[in-house]
């Protein structure tokens, strides 16, 4: 067994063909979720069980296209350590698990299955031999789940897709999720950073066979070379897979050696506030906005400011044509004085830079971070300016439908956070609360997002009184207190404050627990989920618990049970509540605050508005 000591023992080792000896089995190791391969006329299939109750039904699988497949031995080898994340939800992760080395051969070229089995999960990798090399990888695998349930995948500025039949749709995007009374299943995707030449793995229907076809594809460089992980994600509920760690488990380790200027936190956003008129001055793209937002978060407490598009109007051969009404140099001067970070957008689409240049420009104006537009598909790019950033200690996210590269934060801790969702202010025709609730359960599951949660000046936002609003009025519902709960429910290094500093400045009591949130974790527990519906987070930093709860366009009352607190300890909770007349449309700044004393145990009711919701900060009473 390997433990964090580094510790392995060999629990089986078997050296012996299998063709005609039935399936080869693996388990977890708490015996619950387990993993059949087996191998019929030529083709590998395996299978995947949950106490004892199929999850997924016998499923191809191969490495070349149409190749012959035998197994020829095996091992099985089981592993307990725990690691320690920079930043995320939790600050300590158990990596349990057994594994099953499989050698096989694919019309005569030896190949190497890995397969890890955890107590709440499943993962797949080819290791190619030298014989490989130059040969064409189609790593394709079958996911044929157990007929049942409904059916929920990515889809981009168009939310989240489902409840829909599989054979419903031609194709899907990362994480495809299934939900079933007994369990809830999700197809993901692990380490592709580390998978030089592939592309984040396609999903297609199958008609013929009544499954969906999972693809990868690359040339083999030979020995050594691995291809992503194909992950799935087992649990009994979708609250379950939101605080799943497979994917976690299966990416490679840091590779940075010194990450103590990877910082999350929170960060204005200046592109929503533009037209913002506080009575004396208008927010704009100038040199007098930005240091307005500076002096607020130095004030607030907000560790950054991000500073979106049209700071410059082109980007060519190493030059940039700097906005006339911004001086970027005063800007990121006066931010460093002030102690806040600056993050700069790039947009790709205003020329060609050179991306051998770009991150060192940018570090020399002195910026922390770029959030980085329009960067494409291609997963190899993605890698790219991840490393390029990380070179000149530099944070980066990923913006307008981005590669996801599932579990890359652990890898590179400086992917602070990416927009692989649909944006709050963004297409307005998709978003509502249902729609953010099936996000933060779907979109959530490959990481970190960007979804700009937070706004405070809600009304205003619907009247049209921002340059870069809605464009159309009154379709944002919302509540104040759900915008808080929203950024807590939402996991991302980066928590992304879309509106203006006046807006906040207006309910301090209520900024109060944003201002209090951090952006990185101890633990963290879903109290409640259900898909479209509510969801009820808590996270824990310290001994100080923050909980959020978010709710539909039904109104509803919830009771969270204090059971994660400590025994014999009282605390104080604040509690950041919807009023009795708070409502998502006609009502949505309204709110109430009160303060508590409660133990492990108690049931606090979350009374949540429609579009509403409930939010708690609690600590240990003094």
């Amino acid at each position: 067994m390997k433990m964090s000591t580094g510790i392995a023992l060999l629990v089986v080792a078997l050296w012996m063909p299998l063709v005609g000896m039935g399936a080869l089995e693996i388990s977890s190791l708490d015996g619950q979720v387990s993993v059949a391969f087996d191998v019929k006329d030529g083709s590998l299939f395996y299978s995947v069980s949950k106490d004892g109750k199929p999850i997924m039904d016998a499923s191809k699988m191969e490495i070349f296209a149409g190749s012959t497949m035998s197994i020829s031995e095996y091992t099985i080898e089981e592993s307990d350590s725990n690691w320690k994340p920079v930043w995320g939800q939790f600050s300590s992760i158990r990596d349990r698990h057994n594994e099953l080395t499989l050698s096989l051969e694919a019309d005569g070229v030896p190949v190497t299955l890995l397969c890890r089995v955890f107590d709440d999960g499943v993962g797949f990798r080819f290791v190619m031999s030298e014989e490989s090399k130059g040969k064409k990888i189609a790593f394709v695998s079958q996911y044929k789940v157990v007929a049942g349930g409904e059916h929920y995948t990515h889809g981009g500025e168009s939310g989240v897709k489902g409840p829909f039949a599989l054979e419903a749709q031609k194709k899907y995007s990362l994480p495809l999720v299934t939900l079933r009374d007994d369990a809830a299943v999700a197809l993901l995707e692990s380490d592709l950073y580390s998978c030089l030449g592939f592309n984040s793995m396609t999903l297609r229907w199958n008609a013929a066979e009544k499954a969906v076809d999972v693809s990868s594809h690359s040339i083999s460089t030979g020995v050594g070379q691995v291809t992503p992980w194909r992950v799935i994600l087992v649990g009994d509920s979708i609250g379950e897979l939101m605080v799943n760690n497979v994917v976690l488990n299966l990416a490679a380790p840091c590779k940075l050696k010194d990450t103590s200027w990877i910082k999350p936190g929170k960060g204005l956003w200046d592109w929503r506030v533009h037209g913002y008129d506080n009575g004396e001055f208008v927010y704009d793209i100038n040199t007098k906005s930005f240091l307005r937002y500076i002096d607020f978060c130095a004030a607030q407490g907000i560790e950054y400011i991000t500073i979106d598009d049209h700071w410059f109007l082109s980007a060519d051969n190493g030059t940039m044509v700097i906005s006339p009404e911004v001086d970027i140099e005063q800007t990121v001067a006066y931010a460093k004085e002030k102690g806040v970070g600056v993050i700069l957008y790039y947009d790709r689409k205003k020329g060609n830079f050179g991306d051998e240049t770009l991150f060192s420009y940018y570090a020399g104006l002195g910026a922390v971070g770029m959030k980085y537009g329009f960067m494409g598909s291609k997963a190899d790019f993605t890698r790219d300016s991840i490393d390029a950033a990380a070179e000149h200690e530099m944070l980066i996210f990923h913006h307008d439908g981005p590669v996801p590269m599932s579990g890359v934060e652990r890898t590179m801790p400086n992917l602070i956070t990416r927009e692989y969702c649909h944006a709050q202010q963004d297409s307005r025709r998709a978003f509502t609360p249902e729609s953010f609730l099936k996000m933060a359960m779907v979109s959530a599951l490959v990481g970190p997002l960007d979804q700009a949660n937070g706004n405070f000046g809600i009304k205003s936002i619907n009247a049209g009184e921002r340059k870069k609003g809605p464009k159309k009025k009154n379709s944002y519902i919302s509540t104040v207190v759900s915008e808080c709960a929203r950024c807590l429910v939402i996991y991302t290094g980066l928590i992304t404050l879309p509106d203006a500093p006046e807006e906040y400045l207006k309910k301090a009591d209520l900024f109060e627990y944003l201002k209090q949130l951090p952006a990185s974790w101890d633990e963290t527990r879903v109290l409640h989920a259900e898909i479209g519906e509510s969801v009820s987070v808590a996270r824990r930093t310290g001994d100080t618990w923050f909980v959020g709860s978010v709710n539909n366009q039904q109104k509803r009352s919830l009771d969270l049970v204090l059971d994660f607190l400590e025994p014999g300890t009282r605390y104080e909770a604040t509690l950041y509540q919807d009023a009795p007349d708070s409502h998502g449309v006609k009502n949505p700044e309204a709110y109430e605050i009160k303060t508590v004393t409660v133990k492990r145990g108690d049931v606090i009711p979350a009374t949540m508005a429609v579009g509403g919701g409930h939010c708690m900060w609690i600590r240990p009473a003094e």
